[in-house]
Order: structure tokens, then sequence, then C-alpha cells
């Protein structure tokens, strides 16, 4: 084979290690069984953008005694392990969060232990950001699983809401048809309360 031909097929080879080796070190994580995602809308346009809303999240904000406890029809939902990350790409897998500055995540069980759940609020850069997020959720990748809950019957919803997103997935814990509605929809009211507070800051 001369120089010529021999030079471009290396090229091509070591390019195509690279992507199995990105494709094979990223890993791939569980997915929700079902999943809903939302773009973000005129409600928001005051906080459209981090530098309309420059203020960084804080555990604080997010996780006071308040958010100890979720409830939706009820069920009550405590609150477990939870924190604020810097480094975004640690909540995911398979996909990049442009423009993400901090993620906060907190785990969630019912009290009777028959679902767990978990939920995350990414601060981004814009809106566009944010809907970027959301569609990538729904198509390449999604958030780490923390905590214990069967993927293969759980349910996830994502929001974008001006430049943050927020993530409440759950499941059931062990055999058993259980209801996941008002689970899911207490964690994701989480979300709601924080970033309306922020709208009403910036009105």
């Amino acid at each position: 084979m001369s120089r010529r031909v021999l030079i471009p097929v290396l090229v091509a080879l070591v390019a195509l290690a690279a992507a199995a080796a990105f494709v094979f070190l990223r890993g791939d994580g569980p997915r929700p069984a079902v999943f809903a995602g939302e773009r973000t809308s005129a409600q928001y346009a005051v906080i459209d953008t981090a530098a309309l809303d420059p203020g960084p999240l804080t555990e604080a904000e997010v996780l006071g005694p308040a958010t100890a406890t979720l409830s939706s029809g009820g069920v009550t939902m405590a609150r477990g392990p939870s924190g604020l990350l810097t480094d975004c790409g640690e909540a995911l897998w398979g996909v990049a969060a442009d423009g993400c500055t901090q993620v906060l995540r907190a785990s969630y069980t019912s009290s009777d232990g028959t679902v767990a759940g978990e939920f995350f609020l990414f601060n981004l850069s814009d809106g566009r950001a944010a809907d970027a997020l959301v569609s990538a959720l729904g198509t390449s990748g999604f958030v780490q699983q923390g905590a214990e809950f069967d993927v293969s019957r759980s349910r996830a919803q994502a929001r974008a809401l001006g430049h943050f997103v927020t993530v409440s997935w759950v499941g059931p814990v062990g055999g058993g048809n259980h209801d996941l509605a008002h689970p899911q929809v207490a964690l994701d009211s989480l979300g709601r309360t924080v970033v309306s507070a922020r709208v009403i800051a910036a009105t």
C-alpha cells in the first residue's frame, strides 16, 4: 500500500477508535419508561437568561426545612441525600448541558417506602440552552440515577423554566403496582416553587 493511501487510512482508523472510546468511556445509564419534556414559555421571560437572574442557586434556597417533605394527593415524600454540584456533567450521562454552572439534586422516598425518586435543578445560561437540554434528555442521554427504584417502571418530567431545567424522576421500590402520579407531582412542585420565586423577585 502506498504512503499516500496508508496515511488517510491510518487517520480514519484513529478517528474511528477515538469515537469508539468516547462511546465506551462515557457509559450509558438507565432511562425512564415514560418521559415528558416541556420547553420554556413567555411566563418565564423575566428570567430567560442568567444575566437577568444572576444570583447562583444555594442549598438554603432550594433545600430548606420547608422542602424536607413534599406532598401531593395524600402522598408524602421525605428528602434523603442531596447536594449542589458545580460540574453539571457529574449529574448526566450521554448528554452535555452547555452553559450549565450548577445542578442541585435531591433524593426523596415516600413515607411508606413504596416509591422513590430524584429531583434535579440545572442552572443554565439561557432559555435556549434549557430547551436544548430538555430535548437531549428525551433522546440522547439522561440524568444519573442515585436513588434506588425500578427504572423499568419509572416516569420522569423535564421542564425548561427560563434559564433553569427541572427534572423529577420517580419509580416504584420493590414489587407491586404503585401510583407514581402524586409522587412525581410532589417533586415537580419543588422546581416550580423555586423558579416562581425567582420570577416574582425579577418583576
